[in-house]
């Protein structure tokens, strides 16, 4: 199927805009809290990783239910209204940066109800594609969703390192909040693609068990998610703790990590253009092998590197994290039953974020405990052993998208 032809399904295109627009805030909101709480009088490198772990932990929470929901509610309606919401909470944190005293019990509340409203939004949204794209379109609608969210990703994170320093955090999560609400709404509108499921006899614990029955069912997607626990705990603990103290401590703070995001950024476009054409045999091999790239970012802030070398290698890692969101979801979407997308989506994603919050929690006292640089030497060696077992298994190595005679059956 041609870009083309993907672009002009009905809805497509609306689809695409709010991506775009909810990234963009996306690109500039983990700068702007970042260097936001650095900045409070009782701000601090622990505190951020305590907010930045409240809100995964919340999320990890309600992600099993929330795909149960998006099932059962509806996934555009339930994507809709979290956004709508969350652009709303997020508002009464923007009023307290706005006077410069914000309470941890604030960032606290307001944080973690995103997480709670995440865990609902995140599975719904995984599973709206095969509603606006036909099955022999999805790795290019795929491609191409990652591509105008990677370009809000990167315009965002360029804006953040300006606006922080010219109009300060309030007004850059601000922006980030309209944004919220603008891509709900936009979303919303279609919420007739993905209607209710009427008379189900089902409780929430039945769809729930169902849900993780089919997940498991599929070997190389449980190695997988187990594996990506341990990268996005070390990557986390790298890119949303250690890099702004790196950037504060030897650069030009947020400016300098906005460049850093921004390369990042600019790796995830590149990335979805090699999406589009790219069709590997073997896609989680190929996928794993190329993760070896987020070893080379953790390992750039030892010592430190210069920030060019450090942009350049998040740049490297961005491209991965792409083709990672395109083939990865491509093969969800080709190899899981309809009926259970958005709960094995939940189940991926509650095993792949477990360990975040560890990451972040712990990465500002270990740094303080052993020096920032041994950290980073030991999320580089957890990196590597996380990328490398998987590939012992065959049912990795040989995945393919073709070879699914059973994948369609739902497992009731």
């Amino acid at each position: 199927m041609q870009t083309r032809q993907v672009l002009a399904q009905p809805h497509a295109m609306k689809f695409f805009t709010a991506r775009f627009i909810s990234n963009y805030g996306n690109g500039m909101s983990p700068i702007a809290l970042a260097f936001g709480i650095l900045a409070l009088p009782n701000g601090s490198a622990n505190m951020l990783g305590l907010v930045l772990g409240s809100t995964t932990a919340m999320f990890l929470i309600m992600a099993p239910f929330g795909g149960v929901i998006a099932d059962k509610y509806g996934r555009a309606r339930m994507v809709g209204i979290t956004d709508m919401l969350a652009g709303a909470i997020l508002f009464v944190q923007v009023g307290y940066f706005a006077t410069g005293n914000v309470p941890l019990a604030v960032l606290l509340i307001v944080n973690g109800a995103y997480g709670i409203l995440w865990g609902v939004y995140w599975p719904a949204f995984t599973g709206i594609m095969p509603s606006i794209v036909p099955e022999a379109g999805l790795q290019k609608a795929n491609a191409i969703n990652s591509l105008v969210a990677n370009a809000g990703l990167i315009l965002g994170a360029a804006s953040a390192g300006f606006l922080i320093d010219g109009y300060g955090a309030a007004v850059t999560l601000g922006i980030d909040s309209a944004t919220f609400l603008i891509s709900g709404a936009m979303v919303f509108t279609f919420r007739h693609l993905t209607p209710r499921i009427k008379n189900s006899k089902n409780t929430m614990i039945e769809d729930l068990a169902h849900g993780w029955k089919v997940f498991i069912s599929f070997k190389w997607i449980v190695i997988v998610v187990i594996s990506f626990s341990f990268i996005i705990m070390c990557w986390a603990a790298a890119e949303n703790v250690l890099g702004p103290l790196v950037a504060l401590e030897h650069f030009d703070g947020a400016k300098s990590w906005s460049l850093v995001i921004t390369a990042e950024s600019a790796g995830l476009i590149v990335g979805a253009l090699i999406a589009m054409k790219i069709k590997p045999k073997y896609p989680i091999r190929f996928l794993q092998i190329s993760s070896f790239t987020v070893c080379f970012y953790i390992f750039s802030l030892a010592k430190p590197q210069s920030l060019l070398l450090i942009a350049f290698c998040a740049f490297l890692f961005g491209i991965t994290l792409d083709l990672w969101g395109t083939l990865w979801y491509t093969a969800l979407h080709r190899k899981v039953p309809r009926d259970a997308l958005s709960r094995v989506s939940s189940f991926d994603a509650l095993g792949s974020l477990i360990f975040k919050p560890i990451g972040l929690a712990i990465a500002a006292p270990a740094s303080s405990l052993i020096g920032l640089d041994n950290v980073v030497y030991v999320l580089v060696g957890i990196s590597i052993l996380a990328i490398s077992l998987p590939l012992l298994s065959a049912d990795v190595r040989n995945m393919s998208y073709e070879d699914s005679p059973n994948d369609k059956v739902a497992l009731r």
